[in-house]
């Protein structure tokens, strides 16, 4: 989702450094910014000297280091690994500016813990941005235990200047839109599970009967059935519930491997460059 971060920033005026450990990883990103804002402008959303302004923005470095310290705000985008998170945190602590805010796009994992690893919990807090980021308005802004009004207003405001609709939500395990989510798509991978449908008939009873846009499977495939276990497991964890207990039939698949589109096949069948969806090997009747 970094680079969907990178993308709005950099598009409502912001000038952005995108920080990667591999200069491949940040190449890619470039290349997809590049292709959505082309896609924009096809669609008359953003004039084509928008877009070329918002690229020129756009930095990249593979250093942790001396240009990060300039920073007013650094969102962290991380993969969903509390350890991953709490390192990049540490190590943000430590070089950038004592009044620069570090905010995390986690979608689960506790602001108030991420916070605690720093010597600054009163300018940390969470910015949960929606996938895809650029089409998708909602920012969930988390206030850890610690987190000052004031940062959380300038956050609320800063998300506004995005064009997003920011919604303040308190740091509990999956805050409001996975902690609702996720045992929703857990339930659906259960009914699967127990064959009292297969995946089409789930997406689709789901999709015509409550008018959601994407069925819950196609949904966790999007996700990436990986990050919807992750997050399962923090709001298990933290709950000490049962009712979150991820599925069998969810954890085989990302031991296997099949991670949803990222992978090539969750329940799906997904091929790049293709909006067509096969139902994969495993679920065909």
């Amino acid at each position: 989702m970094g680079n969907g971060i990178a993308h709005v920033f950099a598009q409502y005026g912001y000038d952005v450094l995108m920080v990667d450990i591999a200069q491949a990883a940040l190449d890619k990103a470039l290349a997809t910014i590049g292709k959505n804002m082309a896609r924009q402008v096809e669609k008359g959303s953003i004039s084509e000297e928008t877009k070329n302004a918002a690229l020129g923005r756009i930095r990249t470095s593979t250093e942790y280091g001396s240009e990060l310290s300039a920073c007013d705000l650094v969102v962290e985008a991380a993969t969903e690994n509390p350890q991953i998170k709490f390192d990049i945190f540490r190590h943000l602590d430590s070089i950038c500016k004592p009044e620069a805010i570090l905010a995390s796009n986690t979608s689960s994992i506790s602001i108030t813990k991420i916070a605690g690893v720093t010597s600054r919990p009163d300018k940390v807090i969470g910015m949960h941005f929606m996938n895809p980021v650029p089409v998708m308005k909602l920012v969930e802004v988390i206030r850890g235990y610690s987190t000052s009004n004031e940062v959380c207003a300038a956050v609320m405001q800063m998300s506004q200047s995005l064009g997003k609709v920011p919604v303040e939500v308190n740091d509990y395990p999956g805050f409001v839109a996975n902690k609702i989510l996720m045992p929703m798509i857990n339930e659906a991978i259960i009914t699967l599970h127990e064959g009292v449908a297969g995946v089409e008939e789930i997406d689709t009873v789901m999709k015509l009967g409550m008018a959601h846009p994407m069925g819950p499977l196609q949904l966790a495939d999007f996700i990436g059935l990986d990050v919807c276990l992750a997050i399962l497991k923090v709001l298990q964890d933290g709950f000490g519930n049962p009712k979150y207990a991820p599925c069998p039939l969810l954890v085989n698949m990302v031991t296997a491997g099949k991670l949803g589109a990222k992978s090539g096949e969750g329940f799906y069948i997904h091929t790049p460059g293709s909006k067509e969806l096969k139902v994969a090997p495993n679920f065909t009747r």
